[in-house]
């Protein structure tokens, strides 16, 4: 209990309802060399979701792009104009996180279109699923799963590892290096902490694993981000929930959406340091 391993407490991501076919789409587009849109929600579990699943494609080699909607304009969860949006610009699959499970027009309009949606999600739905390829949600009223307490990066990290799977069952890693997913985890114990999520199982193993990831600065955005939070200790979940996430979460309340989720998957260390000071300006007002 006070040492949490994920090799002890990490599921397999598998029993989740519709992992499995989600993972093996995933994995076909990154193949074909097919874009993959993710369309995330505007606070920290959406941004750290987001930049998970970007930041792991791109380790892939993949193109994929995010996409945050505006709290004011646009509202919570897809919408058919940014979806339309999405395959103008040349995406075929599209990832909702931390959204989705209700999206019924959009989804149906997206499904219309031509994409194969892969909703990643912990909120609770309705009896009826939105029409997407793969529904993949802890909290689904027809999931049997005793791990229903992970957030949407939390859910993420679990896409990952599946996709990661399938990918090195099919030969896909012989001519290319194996992503290291463990250093994932900041942004997974950022996204659990700032969610609420209750700190038991996985959720354990996340958090005090992602605390030591994070002390290694290997994010550029969250390195610039505690420099201008003044953080000069060793990281704890103080500081997840009470300095780095409320700046993160600025972004999306009162700025521009879309600046968590640069900041976190940025490997510009001027491009961080700019971002981080306009979310700490954001955040003070």
């Amino acid at each position: 209990y006070l040492n949490p391993s994920l090799k002890n407490l990490l599921p397999n991501p598998m029993h989740y309802l519709d992992m499995e076919k989600a993972a093996l789409r995933i994995a076909d587009a990154v193949r074909l060399g097919q874009k993959i849109a993710i369309f995330g929600d505007y606070d920290v579990d959406g941004a750290t979701a987001s930049s998970i699943l970007k930041r792991y494609f791109n380790d892939l080699g993949a193109s994929s792009l995010i996409y945050i909607p505006d709290r004011i304009e646009e509202g919570y969860g897809p919408n058919e104009k940014a979806i339309q949006h999405l395959w103008d610009v040349g995406a075929r699959v599209l990832v909702t996180v931390d959204c989705g499970t209700v999206s019924y027009e959009p989804l149906k309009a997206a499904k219309n279109i031509g994409f194969d949606t892969i909703v990643v999600d912990h909120h609770i739905g309705g009896d009826v699923l939105p029409e997407a390829y793969a529904v993949i949600n802890p909290n689904r009223l027809d999931e049997t799963t005793q791990h229903r307490y992970m957030c949407a990066a939390g859910v993420s990290f679990m896409l990952a590892v599946a996709v990661n799977k399938v990918l090195r069952e099919s030969g896909f890693f012989e001519s290319r290096q194996e992503p290291n997913l463990l250093k994932l985890l900041d942004l997974v114990a950022l996204g659990t902490v700032c969610d609420v999520m209750p700190l038991h199982g996985a959720n354990r193993a996340f958090v005090a694993q992602g605390l030591k990831v994070l002390a290694q600065r290997t994010n550029t955005g969250l390195a610039a981000l505690a420099d201008i939070s003044n953080l000069s200790e060793k990281p704890g979940v103080f500081h997840l929930g009470f300095m780095l996430g409320p700046r993160i979460n600025a972004g999306g309340r009162i700025g521009e959406a879309s600046l968590g989720a640069r900041l976190l998957t940025t490997s510009d260390m001027a491009e961080a340091r700019e971002i981080a000071q306009i979310l700490s300006k954001l955040n003070e007002e």
